[in-house]
């Protein structure tokens, strides 16, 4: 920008004419956009950040993709430098990628993963150790392609952890061990995993962590815990394993959300429900679903319905009043968060800005969705600024100031 010269300001008209007034007005706007370039810079750097928000409640996190781990994605980088101080990797530990055949483990973007932690001081978790998605059909099969006996399967597991726990012990502080077990409605899910092992492959799961690494934090993860049968079928669960005498440290509340559901109400009860336990509660993959539902909470998802314009309304950008509503419903989970500070180790956001995120093209191709705190430029949405002033309010609540 063309500041004005020595010889400008000279020349300046007269007092009290229009050409005075236009002059006037045009030196008013200079002032204010070089005020607006001290206040915002094009960066976050002089505005709150999570990590400093939350520095006496929990830990922020966030998951992140191969482009950031490896700094291809700079912008995504630096917000991760900057707001947050814990990191979960969104895919590269899941066994297809990191262990896709029986003789060869890929350790090239989990090793850049964990230097960049460790670079940044950040608290590193380990996702996931056994999943019924992402795993490659080797791991269940024989070579004919018929499934491996109960001993076999459990070598497998044992040999895949104590591999790649083994690997990072002292610098991944925890792991989500087993990810989704349980269906919609408590029950255990029939994965091969539990066809062919039973019910106890949870327990050894857990025991062949704990015997990796004594020391690293051990956690159950699933989504739809809100739903009360699915909370009392993970309660149970977890209940089975202390019972078992394994090291669980904690659980894992996946929270993806809608603008609708979970209640206020339902989050406050999952997360009391597990702190009962003894056990310290992980909000593991939050984003909030801004599109219109497929089906009703709780049920499949409906993969194959085609994408119309009332399913995918946000084609060019979310409008102000749904960006709006977005911050208020970060505002008001960011409440029951705080509520059970003491019960809450961390809050991990599933994705760094909107372009990240899984529900992009979810659950049917060619939908657009803007569930973060940044949007695709990187740029902070006006829910960042609500959840951050949601701790400044609660915190002036707390003592007593209006």
């Amino acid at each position: 920008m063309k500041l004005l010269s020595s010889k400008s300001l000279r020349n300046k008209p007269r007092k009290g004419t229009r050409r005075h007034k236009r002059h006037k007005n045009y030196l008013l706007f200079v002032l204010l956009f070089l005020i607006g370039l001290g206040v915002s810079g094009g960066s976050t750097s002089s505005r709150a950040t999570l990590k400093e928000a939350f520095k006496n409640d929990f830990m922020i996190g966030a998951a992140l993709n191969s482009n950031q781990i490896f700094e291809k994605d700079t912008r995504g980088a630096e917000i991760v430098r900057t707001h947050f101080n814990s990191i979960t990797p969104e895919n590269i530990l899941k066994w297809a990628l990191v262990h896709p055949r029986p003789d060869k483990y890929d350790f090239a973007a989990s090793d850049r993963f964990v230097e960049f932690g460790e670079k940044h001081g950040m608290f590193i978790v380990g996702h996931t150790l056994v999943w019924h998605n992402q795993t490659p059909r080797w791991v269940f099969e024989d070579e004919q392609g018929k499934p491996v006996d109960r001993e076999t399967l459990l070598s497998r597991m044992r040999e895949h952890i104590f591999t790649v726990v083994g690997r990072y012990k002292g610098r991944i502080k925890g792991w989500d061990v087993v990810n989704e077990a349980l269906n919609q409605d408590g029950t255990m899910r029939q994965s091969p995993w539990f066809k062919i092992i039973g019910e106890d492959y949870l327990v050894k799961a857990f025991q062949f962590a704990h015997e990796a690494d004594p020391n690293v934090e051990l956690y159950y993860n699933d989504y739809d815990l809100e739903l009360p049968a699915k909370r009392a079928g993970a309660v149970k669960l977890v209940k089975n394993l202390l019972a078992a005498g394994v090291t669980v440290s904690g659980v894992g509340l996946q929270n993806h959300n809608l603008m609708d559901w979970p209640s206020v109400a339902d989050e406050d009860a999952t997360i009391a429900a597990f702190s009962a336990l003894g056990l310290k509660v992980h909000i593991t993959e939050l984003d909030v679903d801004v599109l219109p539902r497929t089906t009703k909470p709780g049920a499949d998802y409906a993969v194959d319905t085609p994408v119309t314009p009332k399913l995918n309304p946000y084609v060019d950008r979310l409008p102000d009043t749904m960006q709006a509503a977005l911050a208020k419903r970060y505002a008001e989970l960011f409440k029951v968060y705080l509520k059970h500070r003491n019960s809450i180790e961390r809050v991990t956001f599933w994705g760094v800005a909107d372009g990240d995120s899984w529900l992009n093209n979810w659950p049917m191709k060619g939908r657009r969705n803007y569930p973060l705190l940044f949007d695709r430029l990187g740029q902070p949405k006006p829910a960042l600024d609500a959840v951050i002033d949601t701790n400044a309010l609660e915190q002036r609540g707390r003592h007593g100031k209006q």
